[in-house]
């Protein structure tokens, strides 16, 4: 664990945002390691094709030596530079991280110099494939800050896949000059280019497509066996990896529509009428776009306590701290009412409470808008509240004694509206453990009451 998430946790415990320097040193640093993944890849794509095919010569040399020594450059800046200031927390302890300088140092032995005198070859820099963490590190940090993180995992395992026809149409290049170019119809006839024909015969041998030439000599049967067995066993391996990225990034979706269908299944068992059916589809099609999911706390209930705390902080603390009713209240009293509120999505229409209700919550408008209605028919409309705003707090503060917590309007649904739900055990039991809170709270009950009735 890096010290950056250290001090991300010291910022949710003091209910503040961590510190935007070091989310962008964080970020900045998944940025150079991927330079350092590319660095890498170009060793370990290039490694093998340069060791095999001819593609070492007068013309090509200059170019092959720059991109080396770019390379090398990327490695040295980043073992030199990078890995000596990052920390990690181990035993409770912040230490500098040193734990892979020996790999480093072994990576870098410059062999490449042997070249001088046995010729310019990539066997001499076999060595920089050590540094093969580093991708998986930036791999898993990536993930980390991608928004949709199934993206990156996809394009990795296609890589791979990628990567297995790659090596595969270097050994049967290998394969073809061990029986000899041309000799018999199986192996590469030396026509066109080399690494494209190769690959081309990779892709058809290892998928097992089929149409290849027959293989006549017992090294082409076994080579070609041994292709089919382990085209076998990578490419379905691979799909597996593939299917279950795939699945794991449609899984909230498809419980969306198993949810959905068994809802709609059951009303048409029961015969329900096709108003209310159609409701219930509008509900479930509404909640799902704007949030997401169909129950939050389906998800927060499986986070520990700290990250449900950080998460209710960031995303509603700012605007109850901006309700009148609770200004002057304890701070963590806040926090604690933020962790027992719940989310419901009304249609429009909907009736949120009734006048003459008992009232058991109070509500808080997260988005839309709701209407307080009355007369014969609720046809007047008397005030429309919006994001931000309380409602239902005077039967909640107000004791029940002669009926003193029922509603006092009707208050419905003006257009789609998502509010957060307080009841009024929750809230008690959170002031017991705050008493001047409670008297706020009891002194604000009381003058709400009181203008109420002069009104």
């Amino acid at each position: 664990m890096d010290i950056f998430f250290c001090f991300l946790a010291c910022s949710v415990c003091t209910f503040e945002r961590p510190s935007l320097f070091l989310l962008k040193r964080y970020r900045r640093y998944v940025t150079w390691l991927a330079v350092v993944a590319v660095a890498f890849n170009y060793n370990i794509w290039f490694i093998p094709v340069r060791l095999v095919f001819p593609y070492h010569n007068a013309a090509n040399n200059p170019y092959w030596l720059f991109f080396d020594a770019l390379a090398d450059l990327v490695n040295v800046i980043d073992i030199m530079v990078w890995q000596p200031r990052l920390q990690f927390v181990k035993g409770g302890d912040i230490v500098v991280r040193d734990l892979r300088r020996c790999t480093d140092l072994v990576s870098l032995i410059p062999f490449d110099v042997l070249g001088v005198y046995y010729g310019l070859s990539s066997v001499f820099r076999l060595n920089r494939i050590i540094r093969i963490e580093y991708f998986f590190e930036f791999s898993d940090r990536l993930e980390s800050i991608m928004a949709k993180a199934y993206i990156w995992r996809v394009i990795r395992t296609t890589g791979y896949l990628l990567y297995a026809l790659h090596i595969n149409a270097c050994l049967f290049y290998v394969a073809s000059l061990y029986q000899g170019l041309s000799t018999t119809e199986w192996v590469y006839n030396g026509e066109g280019s080399a690494y494209l024909r190769c690959y081309y015969y990779a892709v058809r041998s290892l998928i097992n497509i089929g149409g290849l030439p027959v293989p006549q000599t017992v090294f082409e049967i076994t080579f070609q066996l041994c292709n089919f067995f382990v085209g076998v066993f990578v490419f379905s391996s691979l799909i597996g990896q593939m299917r279950d990225v795939i699945g794991a990034a449609t899984a909230g979706e498809t419980y969306f529509r198993a949810s959905m269908d068994g809802c709609v299944s059951y009303m048409n068992t029961n015969s329900i009428p096709k108003f209310v059916q159609n409701r219930v589809r509008t509900w479930y099609n509404y909640t799902w776009a704007a949030q997401g999911m169909l129950d939050e706390s389906e998800l927060l209930d499986k986070m520990p306590l700290v990250m449900r705390m950080a998460i209710a902080v960031d995303i509603n603390l700012a605007t109850f701290q901006k309700i009148a009713l609770f200004q002057g209240c304890d701070q963590q009293m806040l926090v604690d009412m933020l962790l027992r509120l719940k989310s419901i999505v009304y249609l429009p229409g909907d009736f949120v409470v009734k006048k003459g209700d008992i009232g058991k919550e109070m509500y808080v408008i997260k988005s839309g808008a709701v209407q307080v209605v009355g007369g014969p028919d609720n046809s007047i409309v008397f005030v429309t509240l919006k994001a931000g705003c309380v409602f239902g707090e005077i039967s909640l503060l107000q004791s029940a004694k002669d009926g003193g917590n029922r509603r006092t309007a009707n208050v419905k649904a003006h257009g789609f509206a998502n509010l957060f739900v307080l009841e009024k055990k929750d809230l008690f039991d959170i002031l017991v453990h705050y008493p001047e809170s409670q008297k706020v709270l009891a002194r604000k009950g009381k003058y709400v009451v009181l203008l109420f009735i002069r009104r």
